[in-house]
């Protein structure tokens, strides 16, 4: 008596699946995803470089700053994917999103700084294929006299937008200024050990994030 097809069918997918999982761990798929993970890396720091320099013609922007995890060399890690998790194996950190310090003098465009931030990462992708969402670039304000932070760079086109984010206590107060319910700034992120700092008026000083040294691919 034959077997019923869909039991057939369950076998077929499970080898898959082992097949799979062997190739994922073997030396060429630890290797392939290792030089995934850093070419998103190099992406990440791509778009930081095409967002600060649609910035630089903005008059209000006196200085941008990559912080957070991209401005700071990769380091290997057992990732989230389950595969590599259960079998212990590390890989470099993933990176989900790229954060700048933006010191403004002047909040009273923060549409404009969006729309040229959106308009840099869509011409990103044109003309170097580069995929980039707009909300995976954060954009943290700061006081340009105090380094005091004032909140982020909102996402929406306007303010309020009607959404759950908008009723957090101050979100709005300046427009398109967000505050995030429970975010807790660290001053230490603007340390100079911890930020390279792409562009400053005062001095002229411009600095490319994708110059910042990244290991070889695997």
């Amino acid at each position: 008596m034959n077997e019923p097809e869909d039991h057939w069918d369950e076998i077929d997918v499970w080898e898959w699946e082992r097949q799979e999982e062997e190739r994922e761990l073997s030396p060429a798929g630890i290797a392939e995803q290792n030089n995934l993970l850093l070419r998103r890396y190099r992406e990440f720091r791509s778009a930081a470089d095409a967002v600060t320099a649609a910035w630089r013609d903005r008059r209000e922007v006196a200085a941008v700053a990559l912080i957070g995890s991209l401005a700071a060399a990769p380091w290997k890690e057992v990732p989230r994917f389950s595969t590599y998790r259960r079998a212990g194996i590390a890989l470099w950190h993933e990176y989900s999103d790229v954060d700048l310090a933006v010191w403004l003098t002047d909040l009273g465009d923060l549409d404009g700084l969006r729309r040229a931030k959106d308009r840099a990462l869509r011409a990103l992708l044109e003309d170097n294929g580069v995929g980039v969402a707009s909300h995976q670039v954060d954009a943290f304000i700061i006081d340009p006299d105090t380094d005091r932070y004032l909140g982020r760079l909102c996402q929406f086109n306007r303010c309020p937008k009607g959404k759950s984010e908008c009723r957090v206590p101050g979100c709005g107060a300046t427009k398109l200024l967000r505050q995030h319910e429970g975010f807790r700034w660290r001053p230490e992120s603007l340390a100079g050990d911890r930020m390279l700092r792409l562009f400053d008026r005062a001095t002229g000083q411009i600095h490319r994030a994708a110059d910042l040294p990244l290991p070889k691919d695997e």
